[in-house]
């Protein structure tokens, strides 16, 4: 990404925005927000809630996020909802170059299989416009506007 890590960074760690950009985001709140036990100063935990409305579903789920500006990493642990696990992790690296490197990882099982199911054909597709959308948001944030 032509953006700074930070940037990114704070992008993906604002969970009360993502209904304004994430296809399928109804809705987000950020229940608690922690310093991180034991963590460095600037490291948080959040408990946030999600709504995603897809087709005839609407499932809400809460997670606990975990924030580590330092080394700009944030971890997503799934802790009540519609599944029987979900984890996903975020990495950001500043580039000698510029900009920076993103990683993400998302691993993910619906207890319903029906919707575990429906989820499997289209996952592709749903990560491509997810990675999409928050690519346009970085833009939208930080690209230099021009008149």
């Amino acid at each position: 990404m032509p953006y700074t890590a930070n940037q990114m960074y704070a992008l993906v760690a604002d969970c009360d925005s993502y209904p304004q950009f994430l296809p399928w985001a109804a809705a987000a709140r950020v229940r608690s927000l922690t310093p991180l036990p034991g963590g460095l100063p600037g490291e948080q935990v959040m408990v946030v809630d999600l709504v995603v409305s897809f087709k005839v579903f609407r499932e809400r789920w809460t997670s606990r996020v975990t924030l580590k500006p330092g080394p700009h990493t944030i971890r997503t642990e799934y802790l009540d909802g519609p599944f029987k696990h979900m984890l996903s992790t975020w990495a950001f690296r500043d580039l000698e170059t510029g900009g920076c490197e993103v990683e993400f990882f998302v691993d993910f099982e619906f207890r319903n299989a029906i919707l575990q199911g429906i989820i499997g054909l289209v996952f592709n597709e749903a990560m491509v416009r997810i990675v999409r959308a928050f690519e346009r948001r970085a833009e939208d944030l930080y690209a230099p506007k021009t008149v």
